[in-house]
């Protein structure tokens, strides 16, 4: 058994087709790590955009990956939506396992096994600085203007108090349209506004990510990874350290 073994192992390591096959297993994995998040928001924005599409065209237009800049600050807005009924902003995120917070939470909880977290920002108020975009772009008001978070995944199970801001990739047609009031008579009008401001120059838009990714990074080293409170610095009885500000309810630590 041993030699039918070794035979087995010494024709494997020999042929071609394994070591392309161990090749392409490696570059799966590398992918997925470097640019997992990415993949995965990439299917949560495509989901969305694949609901949205079924909405009547004589009624509303549809935009999808819209970078306008305001005052100096540039938005990414993953959909937008007008109509004579409203204007709809949409965030998609594509979220899964249990999730906690309210519309007001700077973030969000995912609860994970063993008492451990993951925070996200909230959704519904960083939206709200899109909502706050466009209208200032438009020129609009911003009663004509939603602010509508979209979580597509069938895998997230959702505990958030709000006022209607979330849906899903089932519900969010329902919700933009179950407003009947005409408010907006201008749509095309606006709709070329919002295509003439849309930036496309892939330098500016690396920038715009790469801005998220310092505020992500600075916000990670400021809170704790335990409770969610702040970290500070505190003085030790032989060297300085990082504590959290919730101690001694909670008691986690990281050196300098």
């Amino acid at each position: 058994m041993q030699d039918f073994i070794n035979k087995l192992n010494s024709a494997l390591l020999s042929s071609p087709w394994y070591w392309l096959l161990l090749i392409t297993c490696g570059i799966i994995i590398f992918v997925g790590i470097k640019y997992g998040a990415k993949i995965i928001g990439f299917f949560g924005e495509h989901w969305t955009k694949q609901s949205l599409n079924v909405l009547d065209k004589n009624k509303y237009i549809l935009l999808n990956d819209i970078m306008i800049e305001v005052n100096g600050k540039t938005h990414q807005i993953d959909h937008i939506v007008l109509s004579k009924y409203g204007i709809f902003v949409i965030e998609t995120k594509q979220y899964n396992g249990y999730i906690t917070g309210s519309k007001y939470d700077k973030k969000w909880v995912r609860h994970l096994k063993g008492n451990n977290v993951i925070y996200y920002t909230n959704p519904i108020r960083q939206n709200y600085g899109h909502v706050k975009a466009i209208c200032e772009l438009l020129n609009i008001s911003e009663d004509k203007v939603f602010n509508i978070v979209c979580i597509p995944s069938k895998n997230v199970k959702l505990d958030i108090k709000h006022d209607g801001e979330v849906t899903t990739g089932l519900t969010i047609n329902d919700k933009i349209t179950s407003y009947k009031e005409e408010i907006i008579d201008n749509i095309e009008e606006l709709k070329n506004k919002i295509v003439i401001n849309n930036i496309v120059d892939k330098d500016k838009r690396k920038e715009h990510i790469e801005n998220i990714n310092v505020t992500k990074k600075e916000f990670s080293n400021d809170i704790c990874p335990k409770c969610g409170g702040k970290l500070v610095e505190r003085n030790g009885k032989y060297s300085k350290f990082i504590g959290c500000s919730n101690y001694p309810k909670c008691s986690y630590t990281r050196k300098i």
